[in-house]
């Protein structure tokens, strides 16, 4: 069962990240030929203040 854990700051709107689960969920399957009923993705909304870039938050920098 391919699983695809994708980490994203926080402010994606539900249609940018029903997006990202259909197009990675059909790379898995054109890449490992399993079923698409055994494909997983999970997006995990990271909070602005917890994403470092450069030694600084992403909050910080304005991202």
């Amino acid at each position: 069962m391919p699983f695809a854990q994708i980490y994203m700051l926080e402010g994606r709107t539900e249609a940018q990240k029903r997006a990202v689960i259909e197009k990675v969920t059909q790379a898995l399957v054109e890449a490992t030929d399993a079923p698409v009923a055994n494909v997983r993705v999970w997006i995990q909304d990271v909070p602005k203040e917890n994403w470092g870039i450069a030694g600084v938050s992403a909050k910080d920098l304005g991202r």
